[in-house]
This record gives structure tokens, sequence and C-alpha cells, in this order.
């Protein structure tokens, strides 16, 4: 099992305006264009980042293969800050397919992005019931999760007991 924090580059479509000038407006957020899991396992020492890795581009909601990067494992908010201020394009592939806006304002947003992911940082989950706190917005993914393991006889029980009571 791995925890920490799950960064998602993510389409912001325009939709149409409702109501007055006041009435509050639809805001979706939908499809995925790049994802970087700063996780660490949950077997090894805190901070580690033994399982960091990214998605460079997804297909429809899919994501690709994970990649692997030393310098993601080496100094993770380094790494995400230069994948924020270059717009993806640091490891080597196409920048992000952003509206030109949003392009010429996300790189000054790198260090509010990198200060929000610390927030969910591996190490600042101590237990089972803090890291089940701070993953009670996805708990279907991890029930799908535990539902979908290869080898669930290696699960964790006494880890994942408050995502599988919950489940009952």
């Amino acid at each position: 099992m791995e925890h920490g924090a799950r960064i998602e580059i993510r389409e912001l479509p325009v939709q149409p305006h409702r109501g007055s000038e006041s009435a509050s407006q639809l805001i979706t957020v939908d499809r995925p264009l790049w994802r970087a899991d700063l996780f660490d396992r949950l077997a090894d020492p805190p901070g580690s980042f033994s399982a960091a890795h990214y998605h460079p581009r997804f297909t429809g909601n899919e994501p690709s293969a994970r990649f692997w990067d030393a310098a993601l494992t080496a100094d993770p908010w380094t790494w995400l800050g230069d994948q924020i201020t270059s717009l993806g394009a640091t490891t080597g592939g196409s920048a992000w397919p952003l509206d030109p806006e949003d392009a010429a304002e996300l790189p000054g947003l790198a260090g509010t992005v990198v200060e929000t992911a610390q927030q969910f940082a591996p190490a600042r989950c101590r237990s089972a019931a803090e890291c089940f706190q701070l993953t009670r917005d996805v708990q279907d993914a991890v029930q799908l999760m535990i539902a979908t393991l290869r080898a669930p006889e290696r699960l964790d029980r006494d880890w994942t007991a408050p995502w599988l009571e919950a489940r009952a």
C-alpha cells in the first residue's frame, strides 16, 4: 500500500453562464492532463518517497504507465515545482496543452502548489486513523484498490482496518 500526495493537472472547460451576474456558476474540473504521485510505501521509512512516480499523459481518464525519475525520489518538492514552472516539459515531454492565459499564470503558482502538496506528504500521516481521515474523500477509490489487489494476503489488515470497516 502507498500513501502521500497526488497532484493532477486537469482541464477546466468553460461552462455557459447561468442566471444573473451574481448567480453561482458551474465549475467542472474534467479531463486529466498529468499526474504526480508523491508516495511512500507504508512499509518504508516515512519521507523515502519509494513509490513516487508520475503519469505524463492520459488516454481519456486512464493514466499512462508509471514513470519513475531519480530526481523525483531524491527531492520531490523541487521536482514538483520544476514540473509546474515548466508546464510539464522538464521531464522531456511536451508542455501541457493549456489555455495560453493559464499557461502564463501557472508557473507563478508553483510555490503554492508545492506548499499545498506538502500538507499531504506521506510523513505527515502517522497512523491509520490519520491516513483514513486524509483520504475520506477518495474512499471509493481506496476500496476499489483493496478489492482488486493481486496478492490480498499481503494486505496489512491492521493498517487498512479503517477502510475495511468503512466498506462493511
